[in-house]
């Protein structure tokens, strides 16, 4: 029994050891959106000794189920509320780490130059996911061209629309793609990294921001839970947050569409 005993403690010392091994360079997940001024933290990082590979994925699901499985350390894509609805569908075991920037997300049209000209039975494109598609229908009860039920809030559906005055089709896509959109349908929902990187729009163009008036829209350094001892995280978060070469970065990235989420 001793003799067990001590394996089993053995055993137990063995994966701590392991799990507390943050040696190696950090592995740091992202999309195109965020991608330029990590780039940035990447390089300023190995000035400073410490190792970074930055990989960058086309979607906004394989960046959750790569952490979660330990193939990245740490990835920067997402506010709470998408991190929420992500854990809860895939039961990842994810939490935030730090702030990072937040956007301003906009309503865009290629077709008209103002609000008032949507036309009765227009087309308008949200995003398809469940968290951006209610930031999207805020964003339209915000124009007054539709209205929520009282106290619909981020996780807003077409089911919660009360009143849509102008009988607007409001058609569901996947929020990478809402740019190339914007050429078929009478408004769009847009995000301006990705608008940018379409030359679809200025995305300073916007008919309508949704502002800064949801701080739960600020996206997060996110990491597996159990894992916020990793000193390599910290050294490298306080690049992207206080470095002036990552500041300008961001600046010439976003432009004046972002504000950064942390206290200065």
């Amino acid at each position: 029994m001793k003799t067990l005993i001590l394996a089993a403690l053995f055993g137990m010392t063995a994966l701590t050891a392991t799990a507390a091994d943050y040696s190696g360079p950090l592995k740091v997940g992202t999309t195109s959106a965020f991608a330029p001024p990590l780039e940035t933290a990447v390089a300023e990082a190995k000035k400073q000794g410490l190792a970074v590979e930055l990989v960058e994925f086309s979607d906004w699901t394989a960046p959750n189920v790569s952490l979660e499985n330990g193939d990245i350390d740490v990835n920067l894509f997402q506010h709470q509320p998408f991190l929420d609805n992500a854990n809860q569908q895939g039961g990842f075991h994810l939490v935030k780490y730090a702030p990072a920037i937040i956007n301003n997300v906009g309503l865009y049209s290629l077709k008209h130059a103002s609000l008032a000209q949507i036309p009765d039975g227009g087309t308008v494109a949200i995003a398809n996911d469940p968290i951006n598609g209610g930031r999207g229908l805020l964003l339209l009860q915000k124009a007054k061209l539709i209205t929520l039920k009282p106290g619909a809030g981020l996780k807003s559906t077409v089911d919660d629309i009360t009143a849509n005055p102008k009988h607007l089709k409001i058609i569901e896509v996947e929020a990478v793609q809402l740019a190339r959109s914007l050429e078929e349908v009478d408004l769009a929902q847009g995000y301006p990294h990705y608008l940018r990187a379409s030359g679809v729009i200025d995305p300073n163009n916007a008919l309508l921001f949704d502002g800064l008036e949801h701080p739960e829209y600020v996206i997060q350094f996110v990491i597996r839970d159990g894992h916020q001892a990793d000193p390599r995280l910290k050294k490298f978060v306080a690049i992207y947050q206080h470095s002036p070469a990552v500041r300008a970065s961001l600046d010439q990235f976003y432009g004046k569409l972002y504000q950064p989420g942390w206290t200065q």
